[in-house]
Parts: structure tokens; C-alpha cells; sequence
């Protein structure tokens, strides 16, 4: 069963060598939850998305966590923040990004088979569907997992690598890392009027418009203004957000909108306005340059770029290098240099074997595949639960 309410331990000793304990609930308590957000921000390379805000947020689009705990005594070791939503006929659907999270400190064996089990074992009628990306450096994590029952899988609930920079190097260091055509650029952006300025809640109208116009310009249906400003809102609070606005002679025509947590800075979002100058300037490249310094001067140890095409990643692992047959938004991170990492193997669960050969059948159909990664990128806060369901609507007339 699962406790709807959990609190920390009291009588138990504070011992490493005490075996751990594991609670699952929906509800642990405001003090779990401090210690939990500790836990997460204080391990090297973690992400926003396993924040108690983060479920916060996600709960505004019709989200509920659902918490795997693992204690040693009155000490918070390690745990997942699953974050699930009911849908007609599939039932609850559940995703772990960038999850289960283990204390740096911690022995990892012990640990990794009680939080594999705990998520193993999540009874079917709560989870009808789970979807795990483990952390880099969790490839314990993915095996034990694929020993459960648990399969490989290719849903992408969060990107599966990404580029990251190590912020240890000074600035000379930093600068040699950028393209020919970037380096130039540093020096000739103050000159052509080009500013960078952080952002704060008063921008967030900017923001969304900027936004606006890359998603009119792209073709794609942007996150909504109330999101984008319960996002900014829950994580400002703790420093786990950043916005940069690029201007230009003092016109702002270009946004960034990062996050920071175990150290790193990722980019999450960014729009531009096409109409003026900021694309022939390089306006993105201006504030994506002056967001790895501020994240060095603001003691962050990497910048991370947010996920990376499949086929790009996989080229830059195989030690080629940036080319023209990338698509433009990996040949703009590329060109900031850094090293590509891969995530470790994300895994499913699927209970009903109904379910399971549906899904494997609908993944074999373009269509189906489509309507998939809609489905993931509403998972992943890229567009609302009504575009999914027009979506079906839309499928299931053809």
C-alpha cells in the first residue's frame, strides 16, 4: 500500500551502517519535502525537475507526484519524484526525468536495489504506464531496473544527452572553445549596440512574446503565458531560475530562459523576434556567451545546453565534429564547443500487456509516432494536455 502521508522518522539511529528504508507517498510533509530539495540541489549535475516546485508546477497542467523515499535512520538518502496524470482509457501515466536521485556521499549499492525495487513495485492499478530517465552517472540505476522488467526505452521523457561545459576553465579558455565566427563576435557585439541584461518577473511579458514569435516562426504551439509565469515564479524563489534578455541598441528583441540546480546551468527556453536585427547580430549567441559567464561568476561548475538531436549526438560521440547537415539548433550549440554526453539507458514499464502491444503497434505507424511524441512533449512541459487531445480527435477522423 501507499502512505498518502509520511513524515521523517524519529526513533531510528543515525547510522550509515543501518539497511535503508524506503516510503512511498504522495504527500511526505513540508519538512520531507525540505530535506528532499536539499538532497537534490546538493548532488553534482541534478536537475530542476526533481524540485519539489518542479511538481508544484507540473500540478497547474494536472500532475500529482508521487515520492519513492529512501532513509538510513532520520537521514534522506535517495529517492524519486514521479510525476503522474490520469487519461481516459490508458489510466495513470507515470515519468521520472532525470531520476532516481542518490546523496553523493552514499553508498550506491544497497540504495539502487531498494529504490529499483520500490519502483518496481508500484502496484499496477496506481501506475498503468511508467517511464524512467535515469542521471548521468546512473547506470545502475538502468540495469537494475531492466532486471525488474522494466525495457529499454525510446520515449524520451527527457532528452537523452545533451552538450555540456565544464565552467572550470577561466574565460580565455572558455572563448577558445567557440567557433571562429563566435570569437569574432565577442569582440564586435558591444560596438554593434549589442547588450545582455538578467531578466527578472517585470520581463516575463517579454518573454512570452518572444517566445510567440519563435513558435509562429517555427511551427510549433508555444507553452502558455500563465505556465511560463508559474515556472519563473516557483523557481525564482530558491535561485533556480534565470532569464536573460538580449537587446539591441536597447530594443529587446531575443529571451533565454535557464534553470539552475546541482551545480548546472541548463537552458530550458528561448524566443526571438525574426523582424528586427537580433538574427543577423547573432543576438541568441550574445546572450547564450554571457549566460556561461554569469553562471562562472554565480560559482555554477556547468552549462548544459538542454538535449541534443539523436543523430547529432550520436556523430559528436563517434568523434565527428559540427557540420552543415545538423539541424541549425545543434549546429548553434556545437559551435560553443563543449563535451556531448550520453544519459544512461532510459527504461518502461507498461503493466496491461493490452497496453503494451498497443503501444509497440502504434510506434510502428507514422502517425502513431507522431501522436507519441506529442504526448512526450506535453510530458515534458513543451505543450499543454489539450493540443494531445485535439491531436487524437484529429487522428481518429483519418
Amino acid at each position: 500500500m501507499i502512505d498518502r502521508k509520511h513524515q521523517i522518522p524519529t526513533l531510528m539511529p543515525r547510522s550509515g551502517g543501518y539497511p535503508p528504508t524506503v516510503v512511498v507517498c504522495t504527500q511526505p510533509g513540508l519538512a520531507v519535502l525540505a530535506k528532499w530539495d536539499t538532497m537534490v540541489a546538493g548532488t553534482p549535475q541534478s536537475d530542476v525537475t526533481q524540485l519539489s516546485a518542479w511538481a508544484r508546477l507540473r500540478a497547474t497542467v494536472g500532475y500529482a507526484p508521487l515520492y519513492v523515499l529512501v532513509w538510513r535512520g532520520v537521514d534522506l538518502v535517495a529517492g524519486a519524484q514521479i510525476l503522474y496524470r490520469r487519461f481516459p482509457v490508458l489510466g495513470a501515466v507515470g515519468y521520472l526525468p532525470y531520476g532516481p536521485v542518490i546523496a553523493p556521499a552514499e553508498a550506491r549499492g544497497d540504495v539502487c536495489q531498494a529504490l529499483c525495487g520500490a519502483l518496481s513495485d508500484i502496484p499496477r492499478q496506481q501506475m498503468r504506464m511508467l517511464f524512467v530517465q535515469p542521471p548521468d552517472g546512473a547506470q545502475d540505476i538502468s540495469s537494475e531496473l531492466l532486471s525488474r522488467g522494466f525495457r529499454s526505452s525510446s520515449a524520451e521523457v527527457a532528452p537523452s544527452g545533451s552538450l555540456r561545459i565544464d565552467l572550470a576553465a577561466d574565460e580565455a579558455e572558455l572563448r577558445r572553445g567557440l567557433s571562429k565566427r563566435l570569437r569574432t563576435w565577442t569582440r564586435q557585439w558591444p560596438a554593434r549596440g549589442v547588450t545582455v541584461r538578467l531578466g527578472d518577473e517585470h520581463d516575463l511579458g517579454l518573454l512570452i512574446d518572444l517566445i510567440g514569435h519563435s513558435a509562429n516562426h517555427q511551427g510549433y504551439q508555444p507553452l502558455s503565458g500563465d505556465y511560463l509565469r508559474a515556472l519563473y515564479g516557483m523557481l525564482a524563489s530558491a535561485g533556480n531560475v534565470a532569464l536573460f534578455i538580449g537587446e539591441v541598441h536597447g530594443d529587446a528583441l531575443a529571451a533565454e530562459l535557464y534553470t539552475a540546480c546541482g551545480g548546472m546551468l541548463r537552458l530550458r527556453l528561448r524566443g526571438m523576434d525574426r523582424s528586427g536585427e537580433a538574427a543577423r547580430l547573432s543576438l541568441p549567441a550574445a546572450i547564450t556567451w554571457e549566460a556561461m559567464r554569469w553562471a562562472k561568476a554565480a560559482g555554477l561548475l556547468w552549462f548544459d545546453f538542454g538535449g541534443l538531436r539523436a543523430p547529432t549526438l550520436q556523430a559528436l560521440l563517434d568523434g565527428g565534429a559540427g557540420s552543415s547537415e545538423q539541424p541549425s539548433v545543434d549546429r548553434f550549440k556545437t559551435s560553443f564547443g563543449g563535451t556531448p554526453y550520453r544519459y544512461p539507458v532510459a527504461v518502461e514499464i507498461i503493466h496491461s500487456p493490452v497496453l503494451r502491444i498497443t503501444y509497440d503497434l502504434t510506434r510502428q505507424w507514422p502517425a502513431g509516432r507522431q501522436l507519441i511524441a506529442q504526448a512526450t512533449r506535453m510530458a515534458r512541459g513543451r505543450i499543454g494536455p489539450l493540443n494531445v487531445v485535439r491531436m487524437l480527435r484529429t487522428r481518429g477522423r483519418e
